[in-house]
Parts: structure tokens; C-alpha cells; sequence
């Protein structure tokens, strides 16, 4: 989806960011380690003290402005043109389409014994959610029971399923495939 193409661009860039930094002070480190000269205009200069509290404030700006422009992205919600309503219940999900009248039904992991051999383990349901491609997709998310947590990792999508609350996350698919969802909680 294209809000999981720009999570792993803000994940590229924190992590070019970081790669400069540690090589940066790893070479600084290594040259002060092998070398005992010291330059004696460095050690009492109020313009050294200026640019390393200077340059950490411009490299944490450099961070935070792209991860908060993500943030807005990632709870910004288009109109939907279709709305699902995932209801977390201890160890299976129950489904509605909102927009159609009476379609709704539950969804459990298929046991181990009955797996396929291409099948994938606590991933495979028996019924699977089935959403349009290239269309603004909406899903409210709540619990019957306890505190669960919706995700579906390739879409970029997760949110909290809380008794009495209603969530909700907006995503789009890029393309057709088979994506697997999971309840990332410790929920039973």
C-alpha cells in the first residue's frame, strides 16, 4: 500500500541518517585513539561548542520533520468507498461489511491438522476478508472482550481493539494479493 511504501522510505532515510552519524563518530573515535597530537586551538574554541550542539539540533529536525509528516499521512482518512468493521473476540475476528446489509461473518485460524501443506501456521483462516483494489478502504476496529491489536504488516496498517472504543485506519492496495493479517497482542 502506499502507506507501507512510505514507512519503509522514512525507515531508508532514518537509517542513511544514522549510518552517517555512527561512521562519523566511529572515525572520529578511531583518529583520537591512534593519534596523541591534539590541536591546541580545538580545546579551549566557543565555535566547537556552537556546532556540536548546533548540528545534533539540525540532524534531529532533519528526522522529525519527515516522521511527522508520516504521522499526519498515516491518520489521515480519505472518503471511504468501502467500510469494514473488524470485531476482535479471543482467538478468532468477526467481519462486517458496513455498507451491505447482513454481510458479516467470523473468521478462525485453521487448526494445524487441517492445514494444507502450503499453508502458513496461526496465519490461515477459514474465512478470509476480501477488499477491492485500487479503492479508499476503511476499517473500524473494535473488541467484544478483551484488548486486542489489528494489523495486516504489508499494508502498513495497525490499530488497538478496545472494549467500548471504536478505531479506525484507512489504507488503499496497490496491487492483488493474498495479505496476512495477525492480532499482535498478548490477548489469549
Amino acid at each position: 500500500s502506499p502507506l507501507m511504501e512510505q514507512l519503509t522510505f522514512f525507515h531508508d532515510h532514518a537509517m542513511i541518517v544514522l549510518i552517517l552519524i555512527t561512521t562519523f563518530v566511529g572515525y572520529m573515535m578511531g583518529s583520537l585513539f591512534f593519534n596523541s597530537l591534539t590541536n591546541r586551538f580545538l580545546l579551549e574554541n566557543q565555535t566547537i561548542e556552537i556546532i556540536w550542539t548546533v548540528l545534533p539540533a539540525l540532524i534531529l529536525i532533519f528526522i522529525a520533520l519527515p516522521s511527522l509528516r508520516l504521522l499526519y499521512l498515516l491518520d489521515e482518512v480519505n472518503s471511504p468507498s468501502i467500510t469494514l468493521k473488524a470485531i476482535g473476540h479471543q482467538w478468532y475476528w468477526s467481519y462486517e461489511y458496513s455498507d451491505f446489509l447482513q454481510v458479516e461473518f467470523d473468521s478462525y485460524m485453521v487448526p494445524t491438522t487441517d492445514l494444507p501443506q502450503s499453508g502458513f501456521r496461526l496465519l490461515d483462516v477459514d474465512n478470509r476478508t476480501v477488499l477491492p483494489m485500487n479503492t479508499q478502504v476503511r476499517v473500524l476496529i473494535t473488541a467484544a472482550d478483551v484488548i486486542h491489536s489489528w494489523t495486516v504488516p504489508a499494508l502498513g496498517v495497525k490499530a488497538d481493539a478496545v472494549p467500548g472504543r471504536l478505531n479506525q485506519v484507512s489504507f488503499m492496495i496497490n496491487r492483488p494479493g493474498l495479505f496476512y493479517g495477525q492480532c499482535s497482542e498478548i490477548c489469549g
